[in-house]
């Protein structure tokens, strides 16, 4: 899947988590459902199909906040650059989503990209560009202020590139 030469399949998790990411039991706090399997938004991925998967921050998390992390990804060059296109749902009220990446030599995460839930409650897309001359991995974080049914971040369809 990564740097071989084509692009990833991305991953819609409706069978399961893909390739780039690590498996949902090393990934606490995120859970794979669909819309109409739990009583709080979202109701539907984001092509309003609400038998279909996604992520979301779980209901039963022991803290407010849980990271998803890519798999360790080599460098980018400058003909392939790493282009990673998701979708992402915020609560109305509060709630976080950031990316960033943790470079093989370091120990910090760098922020690239956040979103917050100002009067949101609506799918997005979003598309980030990562050069990297080293390893690194791509990490989403997922927060919420209060920890209530209603409060949850989504992510939905991931795509990574052929320079991933």
């Amino acid at each position: 899947c990564f740097n071989s030469g084509s692009s990833c399949a991305k991953c819609d998790f409706e069978t399961d988590l893909c390739e780039a990411l690590h498996e949902l039991s090393s990934q606490p706090g995120w859970v794979r459902r669909k819309g109409q399997s739990v009583r709080s938004p979202p109701y539907f991925d984001h092509n309003g199909n609400d038998s279909a998967y996604f992520l979301s921050l779980s209901s039963e998390m022991k803290s407010s906040s849980a990271a998803l992390r890519t798999s360790v990804f080599l460098p980018t060059d400058e003909e392939h650059v790493c282009q990673i296109t998701f979708h992402y749902w915020i609560s109305q009220t509060s709630g976080t989503l950031m990316v960033g990446v943790k470079k093989h030599s370091e120990n910090t995460i760098a922020d690239i990209w956040q979103d917050s839930g100002e009067l949101q409650s609506q799918w997005k897309a979003k598309t980030i560009t990562i050069n990297s001359t080293e390893k690194y991995e791509v990490v989403w974080w997922g927060m919420v202020e209060t920890q209530s049914q209603d409060e949850t971040v989504a992510i939905d369809d991931i795509t990574f590139s052929e320079g991933c």
